[in-house]
């Protein structure tokens, strides 16, 4: 039954359904007169009745994006990832209320974005606005809305909040390794996680999820299938479809992995316990080991590792569409975006190498050095 309650100076009617997935469902509008309020509760209830209920230009714009996550993109993503919409959603709903979809215009939501990105970091107002933007363009798509207003608008952050990316220098990931192989214990498999997670950059679920089939010591290829659940102690789907893949490493990573094998499990994390390092035990794993390396990092944590990966690939000129594939992301633009300051660090050694190459355009050869070389018939 749909309820009709007086909320500053209006009629709020509020109705609630579940869809074929059994989710439940909210619709809510606010009238001047009452008259008018219990003439669409009594709309909304035959709409109800008949499966008719569905979201359109007057719906909330808060509540429009909620709904097409729910519809389009909750039963493919991971709960990680279903709390970022849940923030973006928290985020619309505090700042844009109930004005509706039909209603936002660039100017709206340039002030969202230019107050909500005041207090908050770059890649949190980025990640948000790439949700915000995938939602318009579906809204243009089903004919809800005419305008793309998100399109042309400026990303606003705070930088004292924008985080720089941390990662290990080369001398530091060396000796962090190093210690690993001399420190490693079968029985304990965080380090060995650690050490796997400097050469591949997978993230932390997708190698607590790995298993020995995923291994192929022949071609030295681990394909990355699925992830870890630790609430649940299951497998889960991976972050999207594109973290799915195929990743290639080293003779010497795979031979050091061959410790674990020994052991009766499937999985290959499997401590002496029988169960998967948590991300607070790696991570304390990991704080150990940087102390004992003498490297005074108190922000890295086990993530930092696959933007050690990122960093050293590029410091070795490795193509940035080879290691967005590497990391699955699903397009270049998300590595651009996640790794821009690392990718800015090292165009200013590539301007550098290009400055030396374009500066020997037009200038003088060398002169060429002739050399005569006398035959000698060999006297027998």
């Amino acid at each position: 039954m749909a309820s009709i309650r007086k909320k500053n100076g209006k009629y709020q009617v509020r109705v609630s359904w579940y869809d074929d997935q059994n989710k439940r469902h909210f619709k809510t509008k606010a009238f001047i007169k009452k008259s008018d309020a219990t003439s669409y509760a009594s709309e909304l209830e035959v709409l109800k009745s008949k499966d008719f209920i569905s979201v359109d230009s007057s719906t909330p714009f808060a509540e429009y994006f909620w709904n097409w996550f729910e519809t389009y993109k909750e039963p493919s993503v991971s709960e990680r990832t279903k709390l970022t919409y849940k923030q973006a959603y928290n985020a619309l709903n505090s700042r844009l209320g109930k004005i509706a979809i039909e209603n936002i215009d660039r100017r709206k939501y340039q002030m969202f974005i230019t107050t909500y990105g005041k207090h908050h970091a770059k890649s949190t107002v980025s990640k948000y606005n790439s949700l915000i933007h995938a939602c318009v363009k579906d809204a243009i798509y089903d004919g809800v809305i005419s305008k793309d207003f998100v399109q042309n608008t400026n990303i606003v952050f705070n930088k004292k909040k924008t985080r720089v990316i941390d990662y290990l220098n080369i001398d530091e990931m060396d000796r962090l390794v190093n210690h690993i192989l001399k420190t490693r214990n079968s029985n304990f498999t965080s380090k060995y996680m650690i050490l796997l997670a400097i050469y591949t950059g997978a993230r932390l679920g997708e190698l607590q999820a790995l298993t020995w089939k995923d291994v192929n010591f022949n071609f030295r290829t681990i394909s990355i299938t699925k992830s870890w659940h630790e609430g649940l102690q299951e497998f889960k789907d991976t972050k999207n479809e594109s973290s799915k893949r195929v990743v290639r490493v080293n003779e010497s990573a795979l031979t050091v992995l061959k410790d674990l094998k020994v052991k009766n499990n499937d999985m290959i994390f499997k401590n002496q316990y029988n169960t998967i390092p948590t991300s607070s035990g790696v991570n304390k794993t990991l704080r150990e080991c940087l102390t004992a390396c003498e490297i005074d990092k108190p922000s890295l944590h086990f993530h930092s590792l696959r933007h050690t990966h990122v960093a050293f690939l590029l410091s070795k000129g490795i193509d940035l569409y080879i290691i967005s594939k590497r990391l699955g992301h699903s397009d270049i633009s998300t590595t651009s975006r996640v790794y821009s300051y690392l990718i800015d660090e090292y165009k200013m050694k590539s301007d550098n190498k290009i400055e030396s190459v374009l500066s020997t355009i037009g200038a003088p050869s060398a002169p060429k050095v002739h050399q005569t070389f006398k035959s000698r018939r060999k006297i027998t």
